[in-house]
């Protein structure tokens, strides 16, 4: 059978105008999602400050109130702490070194969006580092520290159970930070504290569906396994669990919506 040609219009022979693809609309990010429990001018000098800023921010990614490539207005954070826009910038640089935010020349800062290879290679550091962290953790920890870590696992089981979504947040990622602490080790803490929030940006960005149930039922697993002193179990427990959050990683960025939805 043979194929009907269509005759040329003089519509269809005009050419084409190009599209040129809308930019996406920024979002700025809210100061009040910043949290500032109180001016840090108060009392503080400019380092202490700095910090206080650093965490308030810190935080408000953490508990997924900031959202990935939010941009962070100097001014706004300025008044919204009361401090000067350079005690701002430098809290902003370190944010920056801290790979929680993205400074972009005559563009200003944005809460970073962790490519997938970058979420994969986080997850790796972090099964090393904790894996270890585990073994000596369970060599020394005492009866005390069991206590702590079971209450932390009821705050987490209860903010899971209320849809408390920031703070169940907070308490799942915290929960890694804690076992850090038992070491007493305040470099191991810090870099703890990094990988955990770097981690929540990269989940938000990422993770196909949120499963805190999930989340909470291995922590007590492996909190078992550490009261057992069974090392081999707890490390193979935390290796599981890590491995089950990458794995609902995927290949595309979450769309804005759904991220704004999930904070």
């Amino acid at each position: 059978m043979s194929e009907t040609r269509k005759t040329p219009t003089a519509q269809d022979a005009a050419p084409r105008r190009a599209t040129t693809p809308r930019p996406a609309r920024l979002r700025k990010a809210d100061p009040d999602a910043i949290v500032t429990d109180g001016s840090p001018a108060d009392g503080q000098n400019d380092a202490s400050a700095t910090e206080h800023i650093v965490g308030a921010v810190t935080r408000a990614i953490v508990e997924h109130r900031l959202l990935p490539g939010d941009k962070l207005v100097e001014q706004k954070l300025a008044d919204r702490f009361g401090v000067s826009r350079t005690l701002v910038r430098q809290a902003l640089f370190r944010l920056s070194e801290l790979k929680l935010v993205k400074l972009e020349p005559a563009r200003g800062a944005f809460v970073s969006a962790p490519s997938i290879r970058e979420a994969h290679e986080v997850f790796a550091v972090r099964k090393m580092v904790e894996g270890q962290m585990l073994r000596e953790l369970i060599a020394k920890v005492t009866p005390a520290d069991i206590r702590a870590l079971k209450a932390h696992l009821r705050a987490e089981r209860d903010a899971v159970k209320r849809i408390d979504v920031p703070n169940r947040t907070k308490l799942l990622f915290d929960f890694h930070v804690r076992l850090a602490e038992v070491l007493g080790n305040q470099v191991l803490v810090d870099l703890m504290q990094e990988l955990v929030s770097r981690c929540s940006l990269i989940t938000l960005m990422y993770q196909s569906a949120d499963d805190a149930e999930a989340s909470n039922a291995e922590h007590v697993d492996i909190l078992q396994a550490i009261e057992a002193r069974d090392a081999d179990a707890a490390v193979a427990l935390l290796n599981e669990h890590l491995a089950a959050v990458e794995r609902q990683l995927t290949e595309r960025p979450r769309a804005p919506g759904l991220m704004l939805a999930t904070a």
